[in-house]
């Protein structure tokens, strides 16, 4: 049957200022068209952002004429489907309202068909301002409901179901932005509606699993009843090596089950603990195909108590994982630019750094179809929060109707991925009753409207979900445990923010062992190429205006600043400000990452704060809007790898970990070295070992008296070798501004052959978080480590450049030149 799309362009104008027109292109957003047509300065450089807030304060007019052939009026229906509308809408055809949307998140469809004439058509969407709408809102409630004060700048964002940074948060731009973020559809219907197949269950045994698919379906006509005739739907799966089953179905009902025995089936896996083959479920009738990719796997959580409190750890195939990853955001302020290109680098990039789980954060939105299509090919592990955070929510009966269906349809879009791990009511939501005078007064009246609203979410994902557990919020001590999950670390996920938010130092981390930490962080500055793309050279100062503008956090720069001078020696100039900030961010992370690793089976799961930004700024970030690893990424991907060497001092000895994530044993082998300063060598141990599968080992220690007696004599480097990877780390016994770091030489030596362009760096002295840096797109396979006179490293760059440019434009950042001046 005919599928008539209405993507491309549409006639974009403002209903406040009807002199402002401009072509849009759909899918998309009002502030691209508008940036797009000159009409709006582009809101990342400068300054801009206050030059732009208008735009949120206009009602706008989409428009678009199209034909209509006897294809689609010969239907006996036509239904207009939409999705991701943002936010208040209007849709008329011909003069007709056929359509009022007020929730972002929600899914619509509606036979069109009495409306659409022969030949020419005109369908308009009226975007009315979400600001005004919230404030009223917000006013009829019957009692105040707190707003995410100091990350919104718009009040009231949590009376409307939309994207809540939308109007600002601590690392966000503040775009009102409108549009229509998903494709828009004409599909004729002849005799039967193809609404939906969901994927119900998969039962695992004896070798084989029997995958059970539900198809909601709908005949349309009354004769096909009446007369007894019954349409059939062809249902097809087809395994990753291209074996084929088949059978067709009657449509006896509204909803019919479709079930295939697989023998031998290819199980899915997470990153770094297996494949990821996937099969191909096909459903079609009356001209109209659905299809999904199906992963065949076994997951749950496991909760349960134990000696230390109760676990919190993911099971998947019968094996105990340890959940690695960040935590993501929407990949542009601006949704037009979130493209699937964009979207496949960022979570490619999420592997390459030897991460296993993403968490969508619930701040943000219920990600595209290609979101989790990718991350079910590359074997991340989604925690899914629903979208609530920071702020308090309505519990009154309308509210609560709106948010049943968005999560009904959420759900049954989503829990066929394998890859989808979790589904999470909120992001501190139970903690922000905690925040805010109103409920502060009165705890225990939002405590319940907190528990109206939750109770429905869990409702709506225990009936439309049997396969997968609901978790109140994050974080969460446990089932309707509203304990202070900020400082717990015995049970449920952590959030733990003593070290940016509080103050404290680096080994704060060390004083709590979460069973999983869902969320923590510490900022950096961008690198000095993406400054470039938003600030001009009298604005390279951390304090100047538009440097403040790309600072959403009030104290951002000055808990940098103050931390360098807690561990470092001030840096000398612009350049290596950023470059200090970015190797302070990287030992924040991995000494959490690595001391929280190192207490495994105690932790199971680990999730910084952030993966991404959505446009340049200063934040938490491990890869900078521009797609720029941070020296944190770098480190990501050894703290993360499947097996891990690392230093431990409890303060009497200093002992080495080496972990193994995966479920095999594996053989280790190399060398604890005691350098000085001048990279000779103070005493040496060797070490060998056979891994444990899923282990934790101490393989060497040294009494910390022994070091003690030659204090700030050297530093402690250990490599090894583990099934082909070499693994490696250094430990220093005191902070670095204390320490007598030597003045190193770091020299490059570029070469281009076959097309590949490396790298050899080499130094007359130990070198340490050596970073290269070039300003074109790419990257180099590896940065921020440790460069020894004895062990040069060749590094391979990953994008376009000569290696001409690449010598001259190439800049080698390392830690003593950070305070060094040079002239």
């Amino acid at each position: 049957m005919t599928m008539l799309k209405l993507d491309g362009e549409w006639a974009l104008t403002s209903l406040t200022d009807a002199s402002i027109v401009a072509p849009i292109m759909l899918p998309g957003d009002v502030h691209s068209a508008l940036l797009a047509a000159d009409i709006i300065p582009d809101p990342y450089l400068g300054c801009n952002e206050t030059k732009v807030q208008w735009v949120g304060e206009h009602d706008w007019l989409l428009e678009k004429t199209f034909i209509v052939d006897a294809d689609l009026l010969d239907a006996k229906a036509v239904d207009l489907t939409l999705s991701m509308v943002d936010t208040m809408a209007e849709i008329v055809l011909n003069d007709e309202t056929i359509l009022l949307c007020s929730n972002m998140f929600r899914h619509y469809r509606r036979d069109v068909r009495p409306f659409l004439r022969d030949g020419e058509n005109t369908l308009r969407v009226t975007l009315k301002r979400a600001d005004i709408e919230a404030k009223a809102r917000a006013e009829r409630l019957p009692f105040p409901v707190p707003w995410a004060v100091g990350n919104n700048q718009i009040p009231h964002m949590n009376t409307l179901r939309k994207t809540q940074c939308h109007s600002g948060w601590d690392w966000g731009i503040c775009l009102l932005v409108s549009g229509i973020y998903d494709s828009i559809r004409l599909q004729a219907i002849s005799d039967v509606r193809l609404q939906q197949v969901r994927s119900a269950q998969q039962w695992h045994s004896d070798g084989s699993c029997d995958v059970s698919a539900i198809i909601s379906a709908e005949c349309i006509t009354p004769e096909h009843i009446s007369l007894g005739t019954v349409a059939q739907i062809e249902c097809c799966l087809v395994s990753p090596d291209g074996e084929r089953m088949s059978q067709s179905i009657a449509l006896t009902g509204s909803e019919v089950e479709c079930c295939f025995r697989v023998t031998q089936p290819k199980r899915w896996w997470p990153a770094g603990y297996g494949e990821q083959p996937l099969y191909t479920l096909t459903v079609t009738t009356d001209g109209q195909t659905i299809e999904k990719r199906l992963g065949l796997r076994e997951l749950y959580l496991e909760t349960g108590e134990d000696d230390v409190g109760a676990a919190m750890t993911f099971v998947v195939n019968d094996k105990a994982i340890m959940a690695k990853g960040a935590n993501w955001i929407p990949l542009d302020a601006m949704p037009s630019k979130q493209t699937p290109e964009d979207y496949r680098r960022l979570l490619e990039d999420a592997k390459a750094a030897n991460m296993n789980m993403i968490r969508v954060w619930g701040g943000g939105m219920y990600e595209r179809d290609t979101f989790y299509d990718l991350c079910d090919e590359l074997g991340l592990l989604v925690w899914q929060d629903l979208m609530f955070s920071c702020a308090l929510y309505p519990s009154t009966p309308d509210f609560l109707r709106d948010v049943e269906q968005e999560i009904t349809e959420q759900v049954r879009r989503l829990s066929d991925h394998p890859s989808l791990a979790l589904w999470c009511g909120d992001n501190e939501v139970i903690g922000a009753i905690n925040w805010y005078p109103e409920s502060r007064a009165n705890r225990e009246k939002y405590v319940v409207n907190y528990d109206r609203l939750s109770r429905v979410l869990q409702e709506v994902v225990e009936r439309e979900d049997t396969s997968r557990r609901f978790w109140a919020s994050s974080p969460c001590n446990g089932e309707l445990d509203f304990g202070d999950a900020w400082h717990d670390d015995n049970k449920g996920d952590m959030h733990f923010w003593d070290v940016w938010h509080s103050g404290k130092s680096f080994d704060a981390y060390s004083s709590i062992k979460p069973r999983f930490c869902s969320e923590f962080g510490y900022q950096s500055w961008p690198s000095l190429p993406t400054v470039k793309t938003f600030a001009s050279e009298e604005d390279w100062n951390v304090t100047s205006p538009t440097f403040e503008q790309h600072q959403k956090n009030g104290r951002g720069n000055s808990i940098i600043t103050e931390m360098f001078t807690r561990y470092f020696r001030f840096p000398s100039d612009f350049s290596q400000m950023l470059y200090l900030s970015q190797v302070q961010q990287a030992l924040a992370i991995k000494t959490a990452s690595e001391y929280w690793r190192a207490n495994k089976p105690v932790c199971r799961g680990i999730l910084y704060w952030q993966l991404n930004d959505c446009w340049p700024v200063s934040s938490w970030s491990s890869i900078e809007y521009t797609g720029r690893w941070k020296q944190l990424h770098y480190h990501a991907k050894r703290f993360f790898a499947p097996q891990l060497a690392v230093f431990i001092d409890d303060g009497e000895t200093l002992k080495l970990n080496v972990i193994n994530d995966e479920h095999r044993k594996l053989g280790a082998k190399g060398q604890v070295t005691w350098y000085d300063w001048q990279g000779e060598v103070i005493d040496t141990w060797p070490v060998e070992a056979t891994l444990e599968e899923d282990g934790n080992q101490v393989l060497w220690q040294c009494d910390r008296n022994v070091i003690n007696e030659r204090k700030h004599e050297g530093f402690f480097h250990v490599d090894m070798v583990c099934d082909g990877h070499a693994l490696s780390n250094t430990w220093f016994d005191d902070v670095y501004k204390r320490l007598p770091l030597p003045s190193a030489k770091v020299e490059a030596n570029v070469i281009e052959k076959n097309g590949t362009l490396t790298i050899t760096l080499t130094t007359d002295k130990p070198a340490f978080f050596v970073h290269p840096e070039f300003e074109g797109e790419g990257r180099f396979n590896d940065s921020s480590f440790t460069l020894m006179p004895c062990n040069p490293v060749t590094l391979t760059y990953t994008g376009s450049a000569s290696a001409d440019e690449m010598s001259s434009k190439l800049s080698i950042y390392h830690l003593v030149q950070s305070y060094t001046p040079t002239h």
